[in-house]
């Protein structure tokens, strides 16, 4: 029996599913335009602008710049686990996509890595629209801050990894409800998005550096947009690098298992 964490053969039609769903996304790219674009509005007024009157600035910085780097990584979480948690899901079960697209010469190693890719590229729109929205009201500093494009499409693979083990192993579609709240929530709150993770307590601090990845994005988009680097980015990279190798090979394996059986 092959293992989960065996190493995946994926050929460059992986691209073809890529394109299949931007072919999707195209006949529908209004509805897709606006939410990341009031997105960005809806969170610099309503925290950045109105709680952060009441804030001031958090280490000598804005609260609203402070607050500008962690709207991007939620961009860049939300995005890709959403589109291959429920997205993926609905094209599996329900669409059928996916046993269609595997009766082709693609393969299912193929047919997710596509998916994966696909999540990755979502993350990158969704920065990219909420990019210049951030530099129309000067919470971030260019070109620096074109920097976060890229990151976005490392973060969207470990994410669009992580989603696709959870779609990989959910006996129904509303049971993905549970990493929805119960992991994507938590982790929205309290990965020095919204406060400096130096507030929680140290076992909380920790917890958040080891199995909360959004902390590793959140960090990262903070140099860039400030900007104001380190040392600690290469750490923060070789965590992230690590994490969606780990599960985008994960992921692959176990939907493998599901749809073959």
């Amino acid at each position: 029996m092959t293992s989960v964490f065996s190493i995946p053969v994926i050929t460059r039609r992986a691209g073809r599913v890529w394109y299949r769903n931007f072919e999707v996304f195209l006949k529908t790219w209004k509805v897709n335009f606006f939410p990341p674009f009031i997105e960005a509005f809806l969170y610099l007024f309503a925290i950045g602008l109105g709680i952060g009157s009441y804030v001031g600035a958090i280490d000598g910085i804005p609260y609203v710049n402070y607050i500008a780097p962690a709207i991007l990584a939620i961009a860049v979480m939300n995005s890709a686990f959403f589109e291959c948690t429920y997205g993926s899901y609905v094209r599996m079960y329900y669409q059928k996509s996916f046993d269609a697209m595997i009766a082709t010469p693609l393969s299912i190693e193929d047919v997710i890595a596509g998916e994966i890719l696909w999540g990755a590229t979502r993350s990158v729109m969704y920065v990219a629209i909420m990019l210049p929205v951030l530099a129309a009201f000067g919470v971030i500093s260019l070109p620096a801050s074109l920097l976060a494009i890229p990151l976005a499409f490392l973060g969207g693979l470990m994410f669009a990894g992580i989603g696709m083990c959870f779609t990989a192993v959910t006996p129904g579609i509303d049971t993905l409800n549970y990493p929805s709240f119960l992991f994507i929530t938590p982790m929205t709150l309290f990965s020095g998005t919204f406060f400096p993770l130096a507030l929680l307590p140290t076992a909380i601090q920790y917890a958040a550096l080891v199995v909360m990845p959004l902390t590793h994005i959140v960090a990262i988009m903070r140099m860039f947009t400030i900007p104001s680097f380190s040392w600690m980015l290469f750490l923060h990279l070789v965590w992230i690098i690590l994490v969606t190798l780990i599960v985008c090979v994960l992921s692959i394996n176990l939907m493998k298992k599901r749809l073959i059986v």
